[in-house]
């Protein structure tokens, strides 16, 4: 037998096995689930209610503010307003009215002494007059009874401008010193707390709070014993 008889001998029997092979190899196909009567159903929603939002009435809101540390006191603190300590006054007034709610605080300038304030007065009008004096102090001197001005007269009348100049800013100066008086006072309740002219510093905002506080629980201790007296 040559090659082609052989192949067409062998490619049937060939075929023939394979296909004897593959039916005992194949495996079975994996069997359906069996379909289940029960059905899912989601779960029902829970309705969450709605609770209505309260409000503090008016009367609470006042119940509150009469619970507070603060409520009812006065904080006056009087500092110079010559001394430009507005600005530390207010920082204090800030922050004690955070930390005591319903306090009270009042901001008031403190006065130098009287024979200080009655010498500013003055200074304006030696100001004034030294000035004019500069200007006409010719005509000024023999109406005083002078027959000619004085030698310092001259020496002024030679630098006109600088005298003047120099005149105003000094007095300025005097005036301003004159009327300051570098208090920073604090009073709660009428009571002395802190006193810039006796420690000759100002307070640290921790300290004054410190202090307010011990006082204003020493004034509620003393307000609960007398009413409890009654």
């Amino acid at each position: 037998m040559d090659r082609s008889q052989l192949l067409l001998v062998g490619l049937p029997v060939f075929l023939f096995f394979s296909d004897i092979i593959s039916l005992f190899t194949m495996s079975s196909p994996p069997p359906k689930p069996a379909p289940t009567s029960h059905h899912h159903h989601p779960p029902p929603k829970q309705h969450q209610q709605q609770q209505p939002l309260q409000f503090p009435t008016q009367k609470q809101r006042v119940l509150g503010e009469m619970n507070s540390v603060g409520y009812g006191s006065t904080i006056n603190i009087n500092f110079c307003a010559s001394c430009s300590y507005r600005g530390t006054a207010i920082n204090m007034k800030n922050m004690l009215e955070h930390e005591f709610p319903g306090i009270e605080v009042i901001l008031a300038n403190y006065p130098p002494p009287l024979p200080k304030r009655l010498l500013s007065k003055v200074v304006p009008v030696v100001q004034f007059g030294v000035i004019g004096i500069i200007m006409a102090g010719e005509q000024i001197f023999p109406r005083l009874g002078f027959a000619a001005p004085p030698p310092w007269y001259y020496s002024l009348r030679a630098n006109r401008f600088g005298s003047i100049a120099s005149t105003w800013l000094f007095g300025n100066f005097i005036q301003s010193f004159l009327q300051s008086s570098g208090a920073f006072e604090v009073y709660c309740n009428g009571e002395l707390v802190f006193s810039k002219l006796m420690e000759h510093r100002f307070p640290g905002e921790i300290e004054l709070r410190d202090l307010v506080s011990k006082r204003l629980a020493n004034t509620i201790v003393a307000n609960g014993n007398g009413a409890y007296n009654l």
